[in-house]
């Protein structure tokens, strides 16, 4: 891929991003697992969507070349307005967001903080669907717990990769796993760590979107993507989020995990530029 790469000053802080390709602008938003990182999140997306547009791939506050620190009394809202000021110092009034996980959280309350900013979303999997309703899953508390305890390790990443995060874990390769568990040691993320337990309990409530009455007002067109074997976040959330918004499908994935445009990449390439391109 021929990745042009740039840091951004964003109020504080500094975000790195990669960008390629010509068209109207997609931005791509990382999940939040140890050690993500915006290319490494769309390696399967990235090239076949740039043939249509311009892709912008940001590493995330907190991960990979960004500054670190996240706002941990109210992370969404902290993505959103540090995504809103990535947008200004690009130039760019609105752009297409796609989101997995973590980066769908943080489009999504883009969408709703910022109005106008958004043209459409795609939002893989997001968190923060009902999460004060119902007990963590298996694969989000391994997520939360990954700096706990004993500390970050390579057979924890694994486990949480092969066992929660896709459909067939075999299919996953060592030196994927090697980088994202090298990326998940940085001193700054040991000592800061951007994904963990809410603060207290009004942070919490902040994370939850169904708490929040903005969600059956955004007129956002809306595609999401939920793999039907999702571990992390479970793929009911999809049906909470087309019932609740106004412009929303749904298209649930079978035989997959929660990394979509990993595992299901031509189906996902397609899908979203179908999206994109239908008429309103």
């Amino acid at each position: 891929m021929n990745l042009t790469e740039k840091t951004y000053q964003v109020g504080n802080r500094e975000i790195f991003l990669a960008e390629t390709g010509d068209g109207p602008a997609v931005l791509l938003l990382h999940g939040g697992g140890p050690g993500a990182s915006g290319v490494s999140n769309y390696v399967r997306n990235i090239e076949p969507l740039a043939e249509h547009y311009r892709v912008i791939v940001p590493d995330l506050p907190g991960y990979g070349r960004s500054t670190k620190g996240i706002d941990l009394s109210d992370p969404f809202g902290d993505l959103a307005a540090a995504l809103r000021g990535l947008l200004d110092e690009l130039g760019l009034r609105s752009a297409h967001v796609i989101g997995n996980s973590y980066g769908a959280s943080a489009a999504l309350r883009l969408a709703l903080d910022h109005p106008g900013r958004v043209d459409r979303q795609v939002l893989m999997g997001p968190g923060g669907i009902g999460t004060t309703r119902a007990l963590p899953t298996p694969g989000l508390q391994k997520l939360l717990n990954y700096y706990r305890g004993d500390g970050p390790s390579r057979r924890k990443l694994e486990e949480f990769i092969r066992d929660h995060l896709v459909f067939d874990g075999s299919a996953v390769p060592a030196e994927t796993i090697e980088a994202r568990y090298q990326a998940s040691i940085d001193p700054e993320v040991v000592a800061d760590p951007p994904l963990r337990r809410p603060s207290s309990l009004k942070a919490l409530w902040r994370m939850d979107f169904t708490r929040d009455r903005r969600l059956s007002r955004l007129r956002t067109r809306t595609l999401v993507i939920w793999g039907a074997q999702d571990k992390v976040n479970r793929p009911g959330g999809g049906h909470t989020l087309a019932r609740t918004m106004p412009n929303c499908d749904l298209l649930l994935v079978a035989n997959t995990g929660h990394w979509v445009q990993w595992e299901r990449a031509e189906l996902f390439n397609a899908a979203v530029r179908t999206f994109f391109e239908e008429t309103a």
